[in-house]
């Protein structure tokens, strides 16, 4: 009988397969960076067959190491970067561009003219989310109107839109399924989480009416049957999430007023908040937790663009260390890690601030300011920025007395301790970090009938190690005084 349950986890800067069992239990796992791209200030993007080819390698090399054949896959779930977009040509399959990834910016100005025109309130009414570069439609413009015969060939028909899952689930499907989930479909700018239909009018008032949309489906449902000839077996696909959604999933965060925050290359802060599309006061985003038997569970995000990425930069750009397992012990060596500070915002600042002008800084430097002092405050940037939406969450109503929190960063126990001092608050480190690809495993099985229930798979959430706060709130107040006052030296307006 088949006993597995295959997650896809397409990141941003690298592709991982997990082998779940039943339990959700980790049985193997695949991982392979790919390139990123950088042509012009502000602008990210990858080679979309890079996306495709990283995510297919990864899901062979599983198999073949844990020497588990693909039939006894009971059911694949697919994760993703969100926000990021391809175009396609549906009658080659061949991308038309590049992926613009979620963190660039080309469209700043686009989005500054769409706000001066007065839209900002019917785009927040309609999609929860403000207007900004981060969302993928102004990039499926910036692709119509950038790049040679694409609006022709979209006027012809032949130009699909997807976010990666669309375009993997197309791929893995040999052209025969163009979906996506609701969570997906909600961070695109272009879809009513109200109606949980494509807005009409939306997408006429940006221009991309001319591309086929996915259809959107629940984030726990039949997508479609992978081709053969890729694993060697006809394998459902059942379970389909945005990255960050998929991990308040895994995190079993199913109760209104549970919170987790996810620290990946960006870190991503989500509350549940039940049947409620709460709107925000202090620019935190309403979005789909996630949609089951068609059923929508909102929540409320505060996206922060660089987290991960910033001990990348550090690692790769400054050459400071070598692999991201030496930062906690070297920054337990900084002498000056109460007065440095670094504001990673290497593509603009997301929520609460969403200035996409904004560029990075480290303040407080000295003569004796060392290694160890700028991993240090690399590391605790994420911690501030968590505080940041800690704060406006609050602002907005939201009490939480507990965070649950899960991505590559929180193996560190430095910066769990950190951001639980700093908040004020219980941290909470589950046993399975790996909560974006266990979730979505969760939700393809429980389509198929491995999981009953939510609430049995709540019952599979365990806590690995809970962090309390040992600060005063003196000095807790003074490093984030020094936090705020850095952040407004790098924005671009007041």
């Amino acid at each position: 009988m088949s006993q597995y349950l295959l997650a896809i986890d397409q990141g941003t800067t690298s592709s991982r397969a997990i082998l779940f069992n039943t339990s959700g239990v980790r049985i193997g796992q695949a991982q392979q960076e790919f390139p990123q791209i950088f042509p012009n200030d502000g602008w990210v993007e990858h080679d979309p067959n890079d996306l495709w080819q990283s995510t297919l390698s990864v899901c062979r090399d599983v198999l073949k190491d844990t020497d588990i054949t693909a039939d006894a896959v009971a059911s694949i779930g697919i994760t993703n970067q969100r926000e990021t977009t391809i175009l396609w040509d549906t009658e080659t399959g061949k991308p038309v561009y590049n992926a613009i990834v979620w963190q660039d910016r080309r469209t700043s100005e686009f989005c500054q003219s769409l706000v001066d025109q007065g839209h900002s309130e019917t785009v927040q009414a309609k999609t929860g989310l403000l207007i900004d570069p981060y969302f993928s439609a102004t990039k499926i413009r910036w692709i119509l109107e950038n790049v040679e015969g694409v609006k022709e060939r979209a006027k012809e028909g032949h130009i699909a839109f997807g976010t990666v899952d669309s375009f993997l689930l197309w791929h893995l499907t040999s052209g025969r399924e163009h979906r996506t989930d609701a969570t997906n479909a909600a961070r695109t700018m272009a879809f009513n989480i109200h109606t949980q239909q494509w807005d009409e009018e939306l997408i006429e008032l940006l221009g991309i009416g001319d591309v086929i949309f996915p259809q959107v489906m629940d984030s726990s449902d039949d997508f479609g049957v992978i081709d053969k000839q890729w694993l060697g077996a006809e394998i459902p696909v059942n379970g389909i999430a945005g990255d960050q959604q998929a991990a308040l999933v895994g995190q079993a965060c199913f109760t209104p007023g549970m919170v987790k925050s996810t620290y990946g290359t960006g870190c991503f802060m989500i509350l549940n908040t039940g049947e409620q599309a709460l709107k925000s006061e202090h620019k935190m985003l309403t979005t789909v937790g996630y949609r089951i038997n068609g059923k929508v569970t909102y929540a409320l995000e505060g996206s922060i663009f660089v987290a991960g990425a910033a001990i990348q930069w550090l690692r790769d750009g400054l050459k400071l260390f070598a692999d991201a397992s030496e930062t906690q012990s070297l920054a337990q060596q900084a002498l000056n890690a109460d007065t440095v500070y670094l504001v990673p915002a290497f593509t603009g600042l997301g929520a609460p601030y969403w200035d996409p002008d904004a560029r990075g800084a480290m303040i407080g430097l000295t003569r004796d300011t060392s290694a160890a002092d700028i991993i240090s405050a690399g590391l605790r940037s994420v911690c501030y920025q968590t505080k940041d939406l800690v704060g406006a969450m609050a602002q907005d109503g939201a009490e939480f007395d507990t965070l649950r929190v899960d991505g590559g960063m929180v193996v560190n126990d430095l910066v769990v301790q950190f951001l639980s001092d700093l908040l004020g608050i219980t941290v909470e480190r589950p046993k399975v970090t790996e909560t974006t690809a266990l979730g979505v495993a969760y939700l393809a099985g429980l389509r198929i009938g491995v999981y009953e229930s939510l609430e049995q798979i709540s019952e599979l959430w365990q806590s690995e190690h809970c962090f309390t706060p040992d600060m005063d709130d003196g000095n807790r107040q003074t490093l984030y005084d020094g936090w705020l006052d850095a952040v407004r030296r790098v924005r671009s307006s007041l």
